[in-house]
């Protein structure tokens, strides 16, 4: 089919300004790597560039060699390798149940849960809380204050409820339990969105730092970025006998090392990141 000349020009502005809107997103990305590999005598000739004629990996190497690093690299590690199976886990067994019509008390649950992304408990109250169950200076008060969270709760909630209904009554039929339909059935063709709300959970793990600055105090337990907060809060240059190192080039090593991760994994869920979103808000 021919376009005709609005089409076309229309179809050109939209891909001008998506351009335009893409190497905005990708400039300070590429800033950021170029100036982690900038070696300190290239900055002193023409300062930081886009593109560095050499390149040296000595902020990475300084910043990983480091056992602060690397023990807050475990921290982050750990709480999201354990902490997002279980929350998709603790928000699967509480979105299937609010998904199901004959639930008694469905609506007022639900409207509860809606409550909590208007309106939170406050910090004082929830800081004592998680003092009282002893979870300060714990790395488990980075995982259970946030098991649930409301948002990705109500989207899974939405996925469900748009499976099926005839096919989960004929597992009913045929005598099946509602905990094995969820294991058997709806968990099955659920991936899209588990991968979706994995994806939120796991980057909010992956960049915690708000619960960590408020329950945690002791250093080996302290994440990656509040580490690099000290990293980008400091002003001065870095010295060694045989090199110099501005600051400004380790703060952004640092900042790599930290987003690296979530670039990676991201693109090889990103079809079903998109599905899951969109499956999910197709009902409310």
């Amino acid at each position: 089919m021919v376009k005709s000349r609005e089409d076309f020009f229309f179809d050109t502005i939209v891909y001008v300004l998506l351009a335009l809107a893409g190497a905005a997103a990708l400039f300070p990305l590429l800033y950021v790597l170029s100036v982690s590999l900038t070696p300190f005598d290239e900055v002193l000739k023409s300062g930081y560039v886009i593109i560095p004629r050499s390149v040296t990996f000595e902020a990475y190497r300084r910043l990983l060699g480091q056992s602060a690093i690397v023990r807050a690299l475990g921290v982050n590690l750990f709480i999201t390798l354990v902490g997002t199976p279980i929350n998709l886990t603790l928000t699967a067994l509480m979105a299937y149940p609010l998904s199901r019509r004959s639930l008694p008390g469905r609506n007022w649950l639900t409207l509860v849960v809606v409550f909590t992304l208007l309106f939170s408990g406050g910090l004082i109250p929830t800081y004592l809380v998680v003092k009282a169950v002893g979870l300060v200076n714990n790395i488990w008060a980075m995982i259970v204050p946030t098991a649930i969270g409301s948002f990705s709760l109500l989207v899974m909630k939405s996925f469900f409820e748009s499976l099926p209904e005839e096919l989960l009554e004929s597992a009913r039929i045929d005598g099946a339990s509602e905990w094995r339909i969820l294991r058997q059935i709806v968990l099955p063709l659920s991936v899209p969105v588990f991968l979706t709300v994995g994806l939120f959970y796991g980057v909010n793990h992956w960049n915690e730092f708000y619960q960590a600055l408020i329950y945690i105090t002791d250093r080996n337990l302290q994440p990656l970025q509040v580490l690099i907060r000290a990293i980008l809060q400091s002003n001065d240059q870095i010295y060694s006998p045989e090199e110099l190192l501005p600051t400004v080039t380790l703060q952004m090593a640092a900042v790599v090392v930290a987003s690296l991760p979530v670039i990676v994994v991201y693109p090889f869920i990103q079809r079903h990141f998109i599905k899951g979103v969109m499956l999910g808000s197709i009902r409310g």
